[in-house]
């Protein structure tokens, strides 16, 4: 059938204008704007605020400025729940202030690096937009503690915050924030580096119903911070430390009592861990499904043989740079539980003891789809041949350094210096 620009297409006259505006709930942006520009009857029923409820704007965020979500906010009016604007970088507080006022029922807004933003957005969103339960500030580095007391004042029913890299941030503001919304689930502090355990311990203490925090980089929390926030968030399922080096075995040891639930785990470059802990870890939390133990240096096959044993449900596993580890602990690993139907990716990059049998052991793991062996010296292009035959689908990272050319024989002069023979 041919569109025209006529009202009386034989679709209009046959579909009630509830149905069809039924079907372009189901279109996207671009595709509702296209519709339209068809006729003027579309052209209503396209523009319809109910259509518009979720938007994602990050396709076009070079082309965002403020007064299109101004425009946006309008049209759109209490409909809209959901809107993403990360990246969007011409949007700035006055734009938002007109959103915030337009869209009270905003639940769920994403303005991940929209650097302009400042405390003024917050308060904003806290005196319009009560029914806000997801945030994203990352990145969004003006942010300050302000923020925060205006998001407790007006958002009582946030859910999950992001504030990445906003590092004015301090324990002023956390204590504000989780005092006064008690239903915190998910909580993204990477990157805030002002933060101490007086941070954690408000956490600890006012949200029992956190399901996920990320904490990397944030290197001054110590044991002290992190036990309170185990005592205290028993459902916690996914914890970020990597880069927080001054974190020790406690920590593991204070998860495997308190967070049974725990399935993530993120400990990159926490070099004071051991098998010790990882030990107490793996005998308590057998819903561990990813572990990310890069540069964790002091852990041997102690730690795999236990995570083969008890952790019967992990897909993804890091253990890059830990440099004791051998073929024996992958062994076991390949003949774990997980290993069978489970297991899907594995990091190796930087293990100089492991070789070709690592991959011997790997080939029963059927749904590995990935493998990283950067740097692994003893690993050969026949091994992971050989393991290809098993897993023809799997994709293998590796590096294999040129040979060296043979320096030049019958007493010639030589072309290029030792350094250029080399490189």
């Amino acid at each position: 059938m041919m569109f025209t620009n006529s009202d009386e297409a034989v679709i209009n006259k046959k579909l009630p204008k509830e149905l069809l505006l039924r079907i372009f709930s189901f279109l996207d942006v671009v595709t509702l704007c296209r519709c339209a520009q068809v006729s003027r009857s579309w052209n209503v029923l396209a523009l319809d605020g109910s259509n518009w409820q979720r938007i994602d704007l990050f396709d076009f965020q070079r082309d965002i400025e403020g007064r299109v979500v101004e425009n946006i906010s309008k049209r759109c009016g209490g409909f809209l729940r959901k809107l993403s604007l990360r990246g969007c970088l011409g949007v700035g507080d006055s734009a938002l202030r007109t959103f915030s006022q337009n869209c009270r029922n905003i639940e769920v807004l994403n303005l991940n690096g929209c650097t302009k933003i400042t405390d003024s957005t917050c308060n904003s969103l806290s005196k319009f937009c009560p029914k806000l339960k997801h945030l994203d500030l990352a990145s969004c580095t003006s942010i300050t503690n302000l923020s925060l007391k205006a998001l407790s004042e007006g958002c009582p029913l946030l859910e999950q915050l992001n504030i990445s890299w906003c590092d004015q941030v301090t324990k002023d503001g956390i204590q504000a924030l989780v005092r006064s919304c008690p239903g915190l689930k998910c909580l993204f502090l990477k990157g805030c580096t002002q933060l101490e355990d007086e941070a954690l311990k408000h956490i600890g203490a006012h949200c029992p119903e956190l399901v996920t925090l990320n904490l990397q980089t944030c290197s001054q929390i110590t044991d002290e911070g992190l036990i309170t926030i185990c005592r205290g968030c028993h459902r916690l399922q996914s914890l970020c430390v990597s880069g927080c080096g001054n974190i020790t075995d406690a920590i593991l040891h204070a998860l495997g009592q308190n967070c049974p639930r725990l399935r993530i785990l993120e400990v990159a470059r926490c070099s004071q861990l051991t098998d010790v802990g990882f030990t107490t870890l793996a005998r308590n939390c057998h819903e561990l499904e990813k572990m990310d133990l890069e540069e964790c240096v002091q852990i041997t096959d102690g730690t795999l043989i236990q995570l083969s044993i008890h952790c019967p449900r992990l897909q993804v596993l890091s253990l890059s740079h830990c440099e004791l580890i051998t073929d024996d602990g992958i062994r076991h690993l390949g003949s774990g539980p997980c290993a069978h139907d489970r297991l899907e990716v594995i990091e190796l990059d930087n293990c100089p003891l492991i070789t070709d049998a690592s991959l011997e052991h790997l080939k029963s793991c059927h749904s590995l789809d990935r493998i990283e062996l950067y740097d692994c010296q003893q690993i050969t292009r026949a091994g992971i041949k050989r393991l290809r035959t098993h897993l023809p689908n799997i994709k293998v990272h590796a590096y294999f350094a040129p040979v060296t050319p043979p320096p030049s024989v019958g007493g010639s002069r030589q072309r290029f210096c030792r350094c250029c023979v080399l490189l």
